[in-house]
This record gives C-alpha cells, structure tokens and sequence, in this order.
C-alpha cells in the first residue's frame, strides 16, 4: 500500500493504511475468493479508511480538511487487486514496456481528458497538484478499482507525485531495470537530487 498526504498529511495518511490494511485483514477470510467480491473488499476497504480520516477531521479543529491520496494492491491468484483515490499512482513494467494502470484525479488530468492542454503542458501547469478527489475530505469517497494480471517476470511500482514529478516514466524504467533490489533507494534518491519539493514514497512488487 502506497500514500501521500497534504494537509494534514501525516496524520490522514497514517491514520489511511492503517484503516485498510485492518479492514482487509479482518474480512479477507470471509468472503468468496472471486474477481469481483475481492474488488468489492478494496472499495469497502477504502470506503471504510475514509471515513476512519474523514471522523478524525472532524473531532480536532486542527485537523480540520486533512487528507490524503491513497493506493492500495492486493496481488492474490495472479491477480492485482487496486484501489486509487488522488494522484499518487501505481505502474507495472512488463517485459519492456512501463504502463500506468492509474488515473490522476486531478484537475490537470481533466485538461488532458478535455483536450483542453496536452500531456506535456500537464507536466509543467501550475496546477498540476490541485486535487479532484482526496480520501477523508468528505464523508463518502468513490475509488477507483480495477482488476490487472500478475504475470511472472511483472514489476509494480507504487509511487506518490513526489517521484513523478521529479523523476520521468522512461527514467524509473531504466532504474527498475538497472536493479530492482536497489531501484526504490535509487528513485528516491534522484527524485531528492531533482528537487524534492515533495514527500516521495516508492514501493516496489515483483
């Protein structure tokens, strides 16, 4: 599970993986190891983590608004299992091609969607970290959910914007490639030498 919180971030994002990974641990068990009743798990798992955040906001003023974006990846049968709410994002390299099998909710993203700006504009907008959907901001949160194939040989990696937007596609796939038991620290290491402007979570699943 990857995350990355804004305001009141630490906390939300905390507060965020915690909530999931309890939910799926309690109720993995229970339920009929299918496609679509493990994806109904991940959306209740991440409906349940925004409100676990969402309730926290509300009994301390300081904390008021807090959220954060939240990935989720259950591999279970040769199957990835993903939940996604913000901008952090999960791709998976496949022989040698690297993918982003996440959408950004993000108000740039929609530009793109609308073709109103083009995918390069988008790297550079000046509101490229403006959110349209956050988990714990408000009392219900719609993830995105989606079943991908696990095939041997796969990598998936499990980023926060801290690394994409200090750190090219193209560039994490020759990291990942160079040497996947150091790629994480070395992502994390260029994205800091690029700027860092960012908290820069990297998780890496082969």
């Amino acid at each position: 599970m990857e995350w990355d919180g804004y305001k009141g971030g630490e906390i939300a994002s905390k507060l965020a993986a915690e909530s999931t990974v309890k939910y799926i641990k309690s109720n993995f068990e229970n339920i009929v190891k299918e496609k679509e009743e493990i994806l109904k798990l991940i959306k209740n798992a991440v409906e349940y983590a925004n409100m676990v955040v969402y309730e926290k906001s509300k009994e301390d003023k300081e904390l008021e608004g807090m959220g954060t974006t939240l990935e989720l990846c259950l591999i279970y049968n040769n199957k990835a299992y993903i939940g996604h709410v913000g901008d952090s994002r999960i791709y998976r390299i496949r022989k040698d091609v690297i993918r982003k099998l996440t959408k950004d909710h993000s108000y740039v993203q929609q530009l793109v969607e609308d073709k109103k700006i083009t995918r390069e504009e988008a790297k550079t907008h000046p509101k490229k970290n403006m959110l349209t959907k956050a988990l714990g901001c408000t009392p219900y949160v719609e993830p995105d959910i989606r079943a991908r194939n696990f095939e041997k040989g796969d990598v998936f990696i499990m980023c926060s914007d801290g690394l994409t937007n200090m750190v090219e596609e193209k560039r994490i796939q020759e990291l990942v490639k160079e040497n996947i038991n150091t790629a994480a620290d070395n992502l994390i290491k260029e994205a800091n030498e690029a700027g860092g402007f960012d908290n820069i979570t990297v998780i890496i699943i082969n």
